[in-house]
C-alpha cells in the first residue's frame, strides 16, 4: 500500500466524512472509509449515513469503502493488516449520552471493545501508525458542575477564575456520573493512552466538544446544533432539558477538528490528550443558539421547556485550547460559531 494511506472508521459520519475529505482533498491521500450504517441502527432512519457515503464515493473516486463493524475482531485485524495504513482515525461510536441506558451492551462493545480491536490490530500490523481517537468532553463526567457558576441573562459561566480559558485536560474524570456512554468512552480513552504509554505506540485521544458541521445527520439524542436547525426549519418543536435553556457548549467545526488530526498525524505523540473543541469563542447556552439559528433562517425557533436535566448533563462545558495550541502552534480555530451555523442552515435548506 502507498505510504499515504488512511483508514477511517465511522467514515460515514460527521467527523470521519471530514477527515476523509481533507486527507484525500488537502494531503493526497489514499482513504480507506471504515461504515456499516449504525447510527440508522442506534436512532432510526433520520439517523441514516448512507447519502454520505455515496458523496464520499461520488466525490473521491480513490475512497475505498468498507462494510464492516469494528465489533468485529477478526473482521478489524484482517482489514488493518490487508490496509496496512499510514494513519488510523477512530470516529466510530455508539455516540449519544442519552441513548447508552437501553442499549448497555451495544454501546460498550462498540464504543470500548471496538476501539480495543482497532487498537491492538494497530499494534500487530502497523505499530509505526499514528492512531488518533475521537474521544468525548463526557470522560469528565458531571465533574465540572461542581465548578462555582454564575448566571447571566442567557447563560451559565464559571465563576471561579482558573477556568477562565474552560476545561483543561488535568481535570479529574473520576467521582462522578458520566452516563453509561461516558463510562464506555472512558474505558476506551484510557486503553487509548495505555497503547500509547505501555506500547510506546502514537496515540492521542482527542476529548471533543459539541462537533458539528453541514454533514451532521443530528438527532435529538445527538447532534445539538444540527438537530436544533432541523427543528427550527421544519418549523418542529425543539425541548430544552433543564438548566433554563442557559447550558452552555462550544462548538467545533468537523474541517477544524480534521486539520487538528493533521497536524497530529504529521507530529504525532505517545499516550497524548487534548480537549478538542471549539473554545470560548465559539461557546453559545442553547438560547444563544437559537437567537443564531433564527439570524439565518429567517424563522422563529419553536421550543418547549422540560424541567428535568438530562443524567449527568454538563451545565456549562467548554474546552481550555491552550495545550492543543501550545504542541501544534500552526494550528487554530479557522471556522466560527456563526459561520458554522449559516452552513449548517445551508445544508439542511437542501438535503
Amino acid at each position: 500500500m502507498s505510504s499515504k494511506t488512511i483508514l477511517v472508521t465511522g467514515s460515514s459520519g460527521l467527523i470521519g466524512s471530514e477527515v476523509c475529505a481533507h486527507f484525500a482533498r488537502e494531503l493526497g491521500y489514499q482513504v480507506h472509509g471504515l461504515d456499516n450504517n449504525q447510527r440508522a441502527v442506534f436512532f432510526g432512519p433520520q439517523g441514516d449515513t448512507r447519502w454520505n457515503q455515496r458523496r464520499l464515493q461520488e466525490s473521491f473516486p480513490g475512497f475505498v469503502h468498507h462494510e464492516l463493524d469494528i465489533r468485529d475482531r477478526a473482521g478489524v485485524l484482517a482489514l488493518v493488516r490487508e490496509v496496512k495504513p499510514a494513519a488510523i482515525v477512530h470516529t466510530a461510536a455508539q455516540p449519544s449520552h442519552d441513548r447508552a441506558a437501553a442499549i448497555p451492551f451495544d454501546d460498550f462493545d462498540t464504543n470500548a471493545g471496538g476501539t480495543l480491536n482497532l487498537l491492538e490490530a494497530a499494534r500487530q500490523a502497523c505499530p509505526e501508525a499514528p492512531f488518533v481517537h475521537m474521544s468525548t468532553n463526557k470522560v469528565y463526567g458531571d465533574a465540572p458542575n461542581t465548578i462555582k457558576m454564575v448566571e447571566q441573562e442567557t447563560r451559565w459561566d464559571y465563576a471561579d477564575p482558573a477556568f477562565v480559558h474552560g476545561i483543561p485536560e488535568t481535570f479529574t474524570i473520576d467521582q462522578s456520573k458520566h452516563s453509561l456512554f461516558g463510562a464506555s468512552k472512558v474505558a476506551a480513552d484510557v486503553m487509548v493512552q495505555e497503547y500509547g504509554r505501555y506500547f510506546n505506540l502514537p496515540t492521542c485521544c482527542l476529548r471533543g466538544g459539541c462537533l458539528t458541521g453541514p454533514n451532521h445527520s443530528g438527532v435529538e439524542l445527538h447532534g445539538f446544533l444540527s438537530y436544533l436547525v432541523k427543528c427550527n426549519l421544519e418549523g418542529r418543536e425543539y425541548r430544552v432539558f433543564g438548566y433554563k435553556g442557559k447550558q452552555v457548549r462550544d462548538n467545533i467545526h468537523a474541517l477544524d477538528v480534521a486539520r487538528f488530526m493533521a497536524a497530529f498525524v504529521a507530529q504525532p505523540r505517545a499516550g497524548e490528550v487534548y480537549n478538542l473543541g471549539g473554545g470560548k469563542a465559539n461557546s453559545c447556552s442553547i438560547l444563544e443558539a437559537f437567537a443564531l439559528v433564527e439570524k439565518f433562517s429567517g424563522q422563529a425557533q419553536v421550543h418547549t421547556y422540560v424541567e428535568q436535566n438530562r443524567i449527568g448533563d454538563h451545565i456549562c462545558y467548554y474546552s481550555d485550547l491552550r495545550k492543543m495550541r501550545a504542541h501544534y502552534p500552526h494550528w487554530d480555530i479557522s471556522v466560527s460559531l456563526e459561520e458554522t451555523i449559516r452552513q449548517i442552515v445551508a445544508a439542511w435548506r437542501v438535503r
